[in-house]
């Protein structure tokens, strides 16, 4: 299992629609966005855990790619 940190997200994703980005890829474990703990507000960043030849994939695919705008 690998974990693959997601920088530079939208601060409107959910973890439906990042599991949605990279399903195509591959079978989605986990998805964890990280959120300001005083409001609660996503701080466009987070976590997706793949297997390790489905992270690779997921990488090569979506590195620099552009999600609702960033």
């Amino acid at each position: 299992m690998t974990k693959l940190y997601v920088g530079n997200l939208p601060f409107t994703a959910t973890e439906d629609s990042v599991r949605a980005l990279f399903a195509p890829h591959g079978t989605v474990e986990k998805v964890s966005l990280i959120t300001d703990r005083d409001t609660g507000q996503a701080r466009g960043f987070g976590f997706v855990e793949m297997s390790n030849a489905d992270a690779s994939r997921a990488m090569q695919a979506l590195n620099g790619t552009d999600f609702n705008g960033r």
